[in-house]
């Protein structure tokens, strides 16, 4: 408890019993010019007021419990930081340790499970690195096959949706059809392109897309004029009028789209002139887009599967998109 905190818990509780001792030696004094016991001249339908001092048993019981109540005050801890006379410690004057020795105990279960974990891991890496390694290198060992040479490989393809549905499906979808803000991996649409070496780089290192907020640059009518030139890039039928504002207006969005919008793999901007829509192609979905921006995240995962593995995940989805 804070020095401040502990005055003023000090204060009010000592002020609050000597208020009650205030009140108590007030109302034993006699004010009302009138000896104890005789008449004060009131009556009520045949009742007459007496001036009658406070039981004895209520005061006696009222004095008794200011007398506890600073004895107890004195002997145990809970006025300010005050520990008491007896030297007693209540169950909360020590939440910090006990927060602490809680954080120990937990950062110890987290190191006995990372500890686990790793011994799990280097166990299934030497029952099923080598077959791994059989699945993804040539005959000299050291060299990788062509993802699209693995592609083909039904026993490759098997255990790389093994490894899809094990880490990427909780995105992508067990099918791989993607959804709202998830690629679609089996329509051949690629933001950050969709060659063989461009998707191992991808699942490796991950990527971060980025559309800017063009809400306050645009305005709200320039919103609506650019997302109406958008939605005819991809032959949507929309108000001709807005549209041909819109393309004025696009030019602040070519730089990344393209001054035809077909989009480019450098930044991972879309293709806006086909019907893939990542997050939806409604006139509104298109308007919020371009006003609020979207932030789109691939996770990397290198250091979580290594090469070998993503090698493999690469040919798999790889083959998604290439059925034949």
């Amino acid at each position: 408890m804070s020095t401040l905190l502990s005055i003023f818990v000090t204060v009010i509780t000592l002020g609050t019993i000597a208020g009650c001792f205030a009140l108590l030696w007030w109302c034993l004094k006699d004010k009302m010019g009138v000896e104890e016991g005789q008449p004060m001249g009131h009556a009520f339908d045949g009742i007459e007021e007496i001036n009658n001092p406070l039981p004895k048993w209520w005061t006696y019981l009222f004095i008794i419990m200011i007398v506890f109540g600073l004895i107890y005050l004195a002997s145990y801890p809970g006025l300010g930081n005050w520990k008491g006379l007896l030297g007693w410690q209540s169950s909360n004057q020590d939440v910090r340790s006990l927060a602490e020795s809680k954080a120990a105990t937990a950062s110890a279960q987290e190191q006995g499970l990372a500890v686990q974990y790793d011994r799990e891991h280097a166990k299934a890496d030497e029952l099923f690195g080598a077959k791994f390694r059989e699945l993804t290198y040539t005959a000299d060992g050291k060299t990788y096959k062509a993802i699209e040479e693995i592609a083909k490989d039904p026993e490759a393809l098997k255990v790389g949706q093994r490894l899809f549905l094990q880490n990427c499906a909780q995105c992508h979808g067990s099918d791989a059809r993607g959804g709202k803000g998830f690629p679609n991996l089996t329509d051949g649409e690629w933001q950050w392109g969709g060659k063989p070496d461009q998707i191992k780089t991808t699942i490796m290192n991950g990527r971060h897309a980025v559309m800017a907020a063009w809400g306050e640059t645009l305005g709200k009518d320039g919103v609506k004029e650019v997302a109406a030139y958008v939605l005819s890039l991809s032959g949507r039928t929309v108000d001709p009028v807005l549209a041909r504002k819109g393309q004025t207006r696009f030019a602040i969005c070519a730089a990344c789209h393209g001054p035809e919008g077909k989009g480019g793999e450098a930044f991972g901007a879309p293709d806006l002139t086909n019907t893939t829509w990542l997050y939806g192609g409604s006139r509104q979905t298109v308007e919020e887009t371009i006003t609020h921006g979207r932030q789109g995240v691939m996770p990397a995962w290198k250091d979580v599967l290594g090469e070998d593995k993503v090698h493999l995940l690469a040919s798999y989805v790889y083959s998604l998109s290439h059925q034949n």
